[in-house]
């Protein structure tokens, strides 16, 4: 498919391939990301991508059972305890832990379902999508967001649109 995810991901050649369009759509539409599996380690990939939709502007939600506060931020230990809405449910967390997180995020009225990269569970996307939810998988929201609205870069920060051109 034409600006999917990515040309290797398995995503791809299933029902749950996302445009480009699609997940930029998302990430204009929604501004309330509930990260879920976000680590207080600086060094794991979750922890990178919440400071970088922090500094875009999103409301990051922390969701971890084994912190009480992530990046200054109340860290619940559910999607259930969170006391407001919460648009996109950005998911952290291996294959098969999904599924409940998927049926929590129904329970709570999320609109976006975003499993992160290598994150791949067909029977959960599917549940979400019966249930009126929108499904990306295998894709990075950090990545997405620095792609469309120019933040990609080598050390993957915040440095204004790329080009091949030389300065000069």
């Amino acid at each position: 498919m034409s600006g999917a995810v990515s040309s290797l991901s398995p995503v791809n050649s299933t029902e749950f391939a996302t445009t480009s369009f699609d997940r930029l759509r998302i990430l204009r539409q929604y501004r309330t990301i509930a990260m879920v599996g976000l680590s207080a380690n600086q060094y794991r990939p979750s922890h990178f991508a919440a400071i970088y939709m922090l500094a875009e502007g999103y409301n990051v939600i922390p969701v971890n059972p084994r912190e009480t506060s992530i990046l200054g931020r109340t860290c619940y230990p559910n999607l259930a305890a969170i006391p407001e809405p919460v648009g996109i449910v950005d998911i952290f967390r291996d294959p098969a832990a999904v599924p409940p997180i998927v049926d929590e995020a129904i329970a709570i009225g999320a609109k976006v379902i975003w499993m992160q990269l290598g994150v791949i569970n067909e029977g959960a996307a599917r549940t979400a999508r019966e249930a009126g939810l929108e499904v990306v998988m295998d894709a990075c929201v950090k990545i997405e967001h620095a792609r469309f609205f120019g933040g990609l870069s080598v050390v993957g920060l915040n440095t204004g649109v790329i080009t091949s051109r030389r300065v000069v």
